[in-house]
């Protein structure tokens, strides 16, 4: 189970006792947002996007919207999201706990600036009844993200 995977990934980082799971599911923004009475804008959601023949993750903030303009201009390239089983395929996770930890090594990871409006903000842990709270700056850590990005509209 993806889960277990994040769970072992937080482990070495020492921090695995912040992941939160959840009796309902947090599967959706809205349903994340309810699971840890937070705005919905402060859920981070991974999105994945086809890039040649592997994928890339994009994680913003729940109430922001790729902007196809910015994506193209930022990847010199069509935003075209993966499907559900492409997702599991080549992630790893499944929709609705997809998250950018404990993925393969070959999978860039951006965030949105979008999130950088809050504090801290909860992205999945690979299970669709998860979540981890953690600031913009433990998140670009953790995802091992390649940088800032603005591509989307909120």
């Amino acid at each position: 189970m993806a889960i277990e995977l994040v769970k072992q990934y937080f482990t070495q980082l020492g921090i695995a006792d912040k992941i939160q799971e959840f009796k309902t599911s947090s599967a959706t923004v809205e349903l994340a947002a309810q699971a840890l009475n937070v705005q919905p804008a402060r859920i981070a959601k991974t999105l994945a996007f086809k890039q040649d023949d592997s994928c890339i993750l994009i994680v913003t903030a729940g109430d922001a919207k790729i902007d196809n303009g910015k994506f193209k201009a930022a990847f010199s390239m069509k935003a075209k999201m993966l499907t559900p089983d492409e997702v599991v395929e080549m992630v790893g996770h499944a929709v609705g706990g997809v998250c950018p930890f404990a993925i393969p090594e070959n999978i860039s990871v951006y965030l949105d600036l979008s999130l950088q409006r809050f504090q801290t903000v909860f992205p999945a842990c690979g299970s669709s009844n998860s979540a981890i709270e953690l600031t913009c700056a433990e998140l670009f850590q953790y995802a091992k993200a390649k940088e800032w990005v603005d591509v989307c509209k909120y």
